[in-house]
């Protein structure tokens, strides 16, 4: 068992405690948190609490993590595209198409169930039985980097650089339409769609603050080709963001590209720069991989840069 505390700060109060341990405990979806709760892991001044309780500024919270379960995921011999791999992290060139982890619909073949076979029973176990290794996701048609930790030290450290911001994850992607400036900001809050619970949108109501900011790479006839950068790593959010200013991703059908489009199926994105401090070493790592084929194909179609 591991014990965590966390303090409500004035921004948090008025926050669902379900809510805010989700946010916090990396890893452990609202859902998770809630069992965590009705289990009596989560405790304020010594006595549980209920799932839907409303935080005030300055309580302190109990949490115990149960250890890790015996997970029943099977390790697969995928092939993966390893960019850098010690004792502590393990960061991996993901290809658009494959699920992070195991999901309804998606019981094996995921990057979970390849990083099993690689790295055994040294993943840490702090995101869950269902989740080992795993620090923050990408979406299944999102290519790119992302990272996975192979101890609960290494895990945690990697969470922190995440709630700071000073775990940098740079993307490309290709948008519909002109941005008339060079680069921006967009700083608009994320949550569920009111009115349909499979998508996210900007909300005002039940929330998160979410910032994104972009610069044009290049701009093509109907086109521009775009770097982002994330401040937060809200649910789809720079599909969100740019769909929110006019500007969907090519191929993102959910959130309002035509299709078809380019004959492409999915969002036009990938996750290209990677940047940490090293959990055990502090010293700074600088990751990148080239743009994938798919991606170089679309540049092809769009033609040469205006």
């Amino acid at each position: 068992m591991d014990d965590s505390v966390f303090i409500v700060t004035a921004e948090e109060s008025g926050e669902r405690v379900d809510a805010l341990l989700a946010r916090h405990l990396e890893g452990f979806s609202r859902s998770a948190v809630q069992r965590l709760i009705e289990d009596g892991a989560v405790l304020l001044d010594d006595r549980p609490i209920r799932k839907n309780r409303v935080c005030a500024a300055g309580e302190s919270f109990l949490v115990t993590l149960p250890e890790l379960a015996e997970t029943a995921l099977v390790p697969q011999d995928i092939p993966l595209d390893v960019v850098y791999e010690d004792g502590d992290v393990i960061v991996v060139n993901k290809p658009r198409g494959m699920v992070v982890h195991p999901a309804p619909g998606h019981p094996d073949g995921t990057l979970v169930n390849a990083l099993l076979y690689r790295c055994g029973d040294s993943l840490s176990g702090v995101g869950g039985e269902k989740r080992p290794g795993v620090v923050h996701r990408i979406d299944k048609d999102t290519s790119g980097l992302i990272i996975a930790a192979k101890n609960d030290a290494a895990h945690l450290a990697l969470s922190a650089q995440l709630s700071d911001h000073s775990l940098s994850r740079e993307y490309e992607a290709i948008v519909r339409g002109h941005l008339r400036a060079d680069s921006g900001t967009i700083d608009a809050p994320i949550g569920r769609c009111p009115t349909d619970r499979k998508r996210m949108a900007v909300t005002p109501k039940a929330s998160r603050s979410a910032v994104t900011h972009w610069e044009v790479i290049a701009r093509y006839r109907g086109y521009t080709h775009v770097r982002c950068r994330l401040e937060t790593g809200r649910t789809h959010q720079i599909r969100v963001h740019m769909a929110h200013i006019g500007h969907p991703l090519l191929g993102d059908y959910t959130y309002g590209a035509p299709s078809p489009d380019k004959g492409l199926e999915g969002q036009c994105l990938h996750a290209r720069r990677l940047r940490f401090v090293h959990p055990a070493s502090g010293e700074r790592v600088e990751l990148e991989c080239p743009l994938p084929d798919y991606f170089c194909e679309v540049l092809k179609k769009l033609g040469t840069p205006e």
